[in-house]
C-alpha cells in the first residue's frame, strides 16, 4: 500500500471506513513524519498522547459503523484556535502558557465530525505577516526549494505553519485563519489548495482575535476536493459568533467535476501591476486559456478601487486589531511583566514584553487612525472606500460569475529577504487583500513552477456564499494545470 501519509484526506477517510488502515496507524504515521521534520518548525505544540488517544476512539466508533465524515483523519490546527486544555499562543509571547478551557467551535466542528488532533501549528503573531517570520516560536520554514539552492524560504503568512504542514505531509490538512490573504497567500508558496470562504460562513468564536470584520477561518488541504472536504466540517452557523450567518452549508464535494460550460469568468485589469514578473503573467494567462478551453466565457472587468484596496486594509485592520488586542494587560492571563511600580508600568512592561515589533507597529498604527482628530481622516473614510470596493464587486458579479486573478505577487521569497521593508511585506497581499475587504469567498490552486522549480497559485474569487461555484471552477482549473510537483524531502 501506498504510505498512509501520502494518501489524501478523500483517500484516508475512504481507506479508514473501509478499515484498510487504522486511525492510530495513520496517527503514528503521521507524527513520525512530525518528528522528523523539526528544522521546518511547522508545529508549536504537538499533542501525540492526545492524538492517540483519539484515533483509537475513532478506531473505535468506525468498528461500530458510527464514524463521522472524516472519522479518524488526523489534522493540525493553527495555534490561533483556542483548544480545550492545549496551550493557544496566537503564536505570541503574551499568551504562552494560556490553556483555555473551552473548544472553538471550528475546532469542535472538526471533532463532532471525527478528526484528530495532531498538535497546533505555528503562525505570524496575532496573524500579522506574509512570510511566518514575526512568531514569537521563530520562523516557519517551506519544504520547497528553488533549484540548485539550499536557501531557507518563507512558507507564507500568516498559515505558515499550516501551509507548510500539509506540503510536508506533516498532517492530511489543516485549519488556517485569512485576514488578509493568510490562507491563499501560504498555499499559493507552498502547492497547496487554500480557501477563504464567504465571511459569516465560519465561526469566529473561539479563534484568537486580529480584525474582527475581516478575519475567516478555512481550509489548507493538499487538493481541491481535501479542502471541499474540510470546508464543510468547518463551516456552519454558530449562535455564539454574531458574526455567523444561518444558512445551510451545502455539500461542496458534490459540486466537483460539474461542467463549468457557459460560466461566466472575470479577468480584472488592474490585477496586472508593475514589476510583476513574467512568470506570473503567463500562468495567469494559462489560467485563462484553460477556462476558456473548458467552455467558459471570458469577460474582461474593470476594478478601478483595486489600487486603495491596501491603504484601507492597513487602516482597517490595524484599528480593529488594537481594540482587539486591549485586552491583552497582564491582568488576567497570559504573561504579566515580572517588574512594574504600579499599574500603569505593568500595563506598559508586560505589553512591550509580550508583543513583537511588528504587533507593536500596527496597534500604534491603528491607535493614530482612531485618535481623536484623525478618526474622520482616515478610519471612516477607509470605511466609506472599503464599501464602494464591495459595490465595485456587486457590480462585476452582475456580470460575471467568477473571477480569476494571480494568488499572489512573487514566488516563495527567502528568510528576512523582505522583514525589514514592511511595506514590501504588505505588498504580499495586493491580490488577496480585496476579497476581505467585501467578504467574499476566494481560494488559491496551485497552477505551476516559476524557472527557479518553485510553485505559483492562481485565485478565484466568486459571490457572497457562491462557494459551490467557486469549487467548480477551483476543480477546473486542477484538472487542467494537472499540477503534481512536490517538494523534495531534504528535512529528514
Amino acid at each position: 500500500m501506498t504510505n498512509i501519509t501520502d494518501l489524501t484526506l478523500a483517500d484516508l477517510r475512504d481507506a479508514l471506513k473501509s478499515k484498510k488502515v487504522s486511525s492510530l496507524e495513520a496517527t503514528d504515521a503521521y507524527l513520525s513524519n512530525i518528528e522528523k521534520a523539526r528544522e521546518l518548525n511547522a508545529f508549536v505544540t504537538v499533542t501525540a498522547d492526545r492524538a492517540r488517544e483519539m484515533a483509537k476512539a475513532s478506531d473505535a466508533r468506525i468498528a461500530k459503523g458510527d464514524g463521522g465524515a472524516i472519522e479518524g483523519v488526523p489534522l493540525g490546527i493553527k495555534d490561533l484556535f483556542c483548544t480545550q486544555g492545549v496551550q493557544s499562543t496566537a503564536g505570541s509571547h503574551i499568551l504562552e502558557g494560556f490553556v483555555p478551557t473551552y473548544e472553538s467551535s471550528v475546532s469542535a466542528n472538526l471533532w463532532r465530525d471525527g478528526a484528530v488532533m495532531l498538535g497546533k501549528l505555528n503562525m505570524d503573531e496575532f496573524a500579522m505577516g506574509s512570510s511566518n517570520e514575526t512568531s514569537y516560536f521563530g520562523p516557519v520554514i517551506n519544504p520547497w526549494r528553488a533549484k540548485g539552492g539550499n536557501s531557507k524560504l518563507t512558507p507564507g503568512g500568516s498559515s505558515g505553519g499550516s501551509s507548510a504542514g500539509v506540503a510536508a505531509h506533516l498532517c492530511a490538512a489543516a485549519t488556517a485563519t485569512d485576514t488578509g490573504g493568510s490562507i491563499r497567500q501560504p498555499a499559493s508558496l507552498t502547492a497547496t489548495v487554500g480557501v477563504k470562504p464567504t465571511y459569516g460562513r465560519c465561526s469566529r468564536w473561539g479563534v484568537v482575535a486580529f480584525a474582527s470584520s475581516l478575519d475567516q477561518a478555512g481550509p489548507i488541504a493538499r487538493d481541491v476536493r481535501d479542502s471541499a472536504i474540510m470546508l464543510r466540517s468547518m463551516a456552519g452557523h454558530d449562535p455564539k459568533d454574531s458574526t455567523s450567518i444561518d444558512r445551510p452549508v451545502p455539500d461542496y464535494e458534490s459540486s466537483l467535476g460539474q461542467s463549468v460550460k457557459g460560466l461566466k469568468i472575470g479577468v480584472p485589469k488592474e490585477y496586472r501591476i508593475d514589476g510583476m514578473p513574467g512568470e506570473i503573467e503567463k500562468l495567469w494567462a494559462d489560467g485563462i486559456k484553460w477556462m476558456k478551453d473548458a467552455g467558459c466565457e471570458i469577460v474582461d472587468i474593470s476594478l478601478p478601487l483595486t489600487k486603495y484596496a491596501l491603504p484601507v486594509y492597513y487602516i482597517v485592520a490595524p484599528a480593529e486589531a488594537s481594540s482587539n488586542l486591549a485586552r491583552y494587560d497582564g491582568v488576567r492571563y497570559g504573561h504579566r511583566a515580572k517588574e512594574y511600580s504600579d499599574v500603569l508600568s505593568m500595563y506598559s512592561n508586560t505589553r512591550a514584553e509580550g508583543f513583537g515589533k511588528e504587533v507593536q507597529r500596527r496597534i500604534m498604527i491603528g491607535a493614530y487612525v482612531l485618535s481623536a482628530g484623525y478618526y474622520d481622516a482616515y478610519y471612516l473614510r477607509a470605511q466609506k472606500v472599503r464599501k464602494r470596493i464591495f459595490d465595485e464587486f456587486v457590480d462585476a458579479f452582475s456580470k460575471v460569475d467568477l473571477i480569476l486573478t494571480p494568488s499572489a505577487p512573487s514566488a516563495a521569497f527567502a528568510l528576512g529577504e523582505k522583514s525589514n521593508d514592511p511595506v514590501q511585506m504588505y505588498l504580499n497581499d495586493v491580490f488577496t487583500v480585496t476579497a476581505n475587504l467585501a467578504g467574499l469567498p476566494g481560494a488559491s490552486v496551485p497552477a505551476g513552477l516559476d524557472e527557479r522549480g518553485l510553485p505559483l497559485g492562481l485565485q478565484l474569487i466568486a459571490k457572497p456564499f457562491d462557494e459551490e461555484t467557486m469549487f467548480k471552477g477551483m476543480y477546473a482549473l486542477e484538472q487542467a494545470a494537472a499540477f503534481k510537483a512536490r517538494p523534495e524531502v531534504w528535512w529528514a
